[in-house]
This record gives C-alpha cells, sequence and structure tokens, in this order.
C-alpha cells in the first residue's frame, strides 16, 4: 500500500517519527515541494491509498477527491484543518483524520516578530552582513507600551502572559469574550475600536472563519496610531491585504510583521516584499521540533489504527462547521 506524504519542505518527515509501526505495510514516499495545480497534484497522488498532508499547504476540495479514486485515508497534521471538504470525503469513501498540535510554538514566534519588527533586527542583520552603514535605525521599546490582542483563546492568553514580562498594558477583544476571561489572563477588555486606537502593537490570534475574514481592513487601520504596529501569525484573510499594504505605503501604521498570507507560498512579485516596514516569516508558526514530533508521531498512530480497521481522531463535518462559523 502506498503512502504520500506531502509538502514535507524540510524533509524533516520521516526523522520526527518512528514509522516503524507502519513502515512494514505501507510504501511511503516523501514530497518536499508543494504543487498547487490540482491536475498535477492528481496525477502524482495516483495509487496512493494514504495521503499525510501539512496543516493547510494543500487544499482537498471535492474536485480532488473524485480525481483520487485509491484514496483510502487522508491524514492532516493537527487537530483541524478547514481546507479539507470533509463532505466530499465522506462522499467518496475517504477517512479523514487529525492529530493535534503544541500550541506554544506559534505564541514564541509571535514574539519573535514582535521584537524583530521593533527593533529593526533583520533589517540591522543584513546591514551588518553587507557591510552597510553601522546602526541605521533607532528601535522601539516595548516597556510601558500597549499590546493589543485580537483573539484571547490558548495563543492570545500566551502573548498576554509574555507581554507582561516586558511591561506591557494589555487589551483584548473578540466577537464574544468575556470580562471574566481577561481577567484570567491579566488582560483589560475593549471594544474593538478601542483597542485599535490605543495598542502600540495588535497582534492577531483569532481562527479564520466567516464572521472574520476582513476583520482589519482600511477603516481599522485609519484607527490605529501612525506609530503602532500590526503582527499576524493566524492567517492571512484575517487582514484585509490590499488595505495593509495601503497602510504600509502611506505609512498610516509604522509596520508589519506577518507570517500567514492570503495565499502560500507568497508571489516572488508580492509587493509585500518590496517593502521596507515589514518582517516577513512563510509561515513558521507552527514549525518547530517539538510541534513536527507530534505532527508526524500521531500521524503514524493515526495510520496504524486504520489499518487496525479502528480509525481514531478522524475529523467530523460538524465541528468543522462550528469552526467556520
Amino acid at each position: 500500500m502506498r503512502c504520500a506524504i506531502l509538502d514535507d519542505y524540510q524533509n524533516a518527515a520521516l526523522a520526527m517519527a518512528e514509522w516503524g509501526p507502519v513502515a512494514g505495510e505501507l510504501d511511503i514516499e516523501v514530497f518536499a515541494d508543494h504543487v498547487s495545480d490540482e491536475d498535477a497534484l492528481a496525477r502524482r497522488l495516483a495509487g496512493f491509498a494514504v495521503v499525510v498532508i501539512m496543516r493547510e499547504r494543500t487544499p482537498f476540495p471535492r474536485t480532488l477527491f473524485a480525481k483520487l479514486p485509491d484514496l483510502k485515508l487522508l491524514v492532516t497534521t493537527g487537530s483541524t484543518n478547514p481546507s479539507i471538504d470533509l463532505a466530499a470525503a465522506a462522499d467518496h469513501g475517504v477517512v479523514a483524520c487529525g492529530t493535534g498540535s503544541l500550541d506554544h510554538p506559534t505564541a514564541e514566534l509571535t514574539w519573535g516578530l514582535i521584537i524583530g519588527l521593533l527593533r529593526c533586527i533583520p533589517l540591522e542583520d543584513a546591514n551588518v552582513r553587507a557591510g552597510g552603514v553601522w546602526q541605521r535605525s533607532v528601535g522601539v521599546d516595548l516597556k510601558g507600551k500597549t499590546l493589543g490582542i485580537i483573539g484571547l483563546g490558548k495563543l492570545g492568553a500566551q502573548s498576554a502572559r509574555i507581554a507582561h514580562a516586558f511591561g506591557m498594558e494589555v487589551l483584548a477583544w473578540s466577537q464574544n469574550l468575556t470580562a471574566r476571561r481577561c481577567l484570567e489572563v491579566g488582560a483589560t477588555l475593549a471594544s474593538k475600536d478601542t483597542l485599535l486606537g490605543r495598542a502600540d502593537v495588535v497582534t492577531v490570534h483569532t481562527n479564520l472563519s466567516r464572521r472574520t475574514i476582513g476583520l482589519i481592513g482600511q477603516r481599522e487601520f485609519a484607527l490605529m496610531k501612525p506609530t503602532a504596529y500590526l503582527i499576524n501569525t493566524s492567517r492571512g484573510p484575517i487582514v484585509d491585504e490590499a488595505a495593509l499594504i495601503e497602510a504600509l505605503r502611506n505609512r498610516t501604521i509604522a509596520g508589519a510583521a506577518l507570517d500567514v498570507f492570503d495565499r502560500e507560498p507568497l508571489a516572488d512579485d508580492h509587493p509585500l516584499r518590496t517593502l521596507e516596514n515589514t518582517v516577513l516569516t512563510p509561515h513558521l508558526g507552527y514549525v518547530s521540533e517539538d510541534n513536527y514530533r507530534v505532527f508526524y508521531g500521531l500521524a503514524v498512530e493515526v495510520i496504524r489504527a486504520w489499518l487496525d480497521g479502528a480509525p481514531i481522531r478522524t475529523l467530523r463535518v460538524e465541528d468543522q462547521l462550528d469552526r467556520t462559523r
């Protein structure tokens, strides 16, 4: 039986888990490149019964399931994946399962981006390496500043606690956030407009859903201070990309650090690549050694359970609908 592991950019999958429990029954093939064309992807996956995908790097819509009659098990790293059409999977007799993940890697990257952006670390690093001007920038302090958190779930709560270590005030908002939840993590509940108007750094930690697409756009950027910064490690479409580019070009806001984009990988000629007041990373929030060991270790468990006729961590259409409303 053939098993494909997709989008393993670092060729890490086989090293991050013990595949022995399934290796005797599977012919495993790893693909380190990304294929976005659906027909090309279908040709690549022809004959594979098991496919392991990395988060939402490769969507699985109904049209793709229809082109893969041999597919029987689809495993996504993480506990959810909105890019999989779960109803289509069921209609085509495909079992879809998830793994689980760690929360802290994305929160840690968020603070790497905040410090990198406010202290101009990528710019100064490039300058030193190129033998350029010694000290081009004057960094911005975090102590005494205000952090605005959009979404106070597990990741937002971690960011709030880290902010206190830097001596920052923390404001928080989301559509159903309560003052009690804010109290639990040392944040102050604020309206969205108040948060945007007061925060020196705004960080996005809400889920992508129909309610949050374009949540931060031209109107919201106009509310922010011209000295404020935006951080997005959640999902690209939560921020209106065109409005963000305009705000960065016009210095409506001071800068942005982004780990997520509307389309990934980011196009070579994308305008964000040309803006100096940005820090850009290629969706690294979940890309850490410990998290990869969880991803692929649990993927082995999922495949083994399916081979034994008792699937675990199956993904349900109902749960997906709840998260996207």
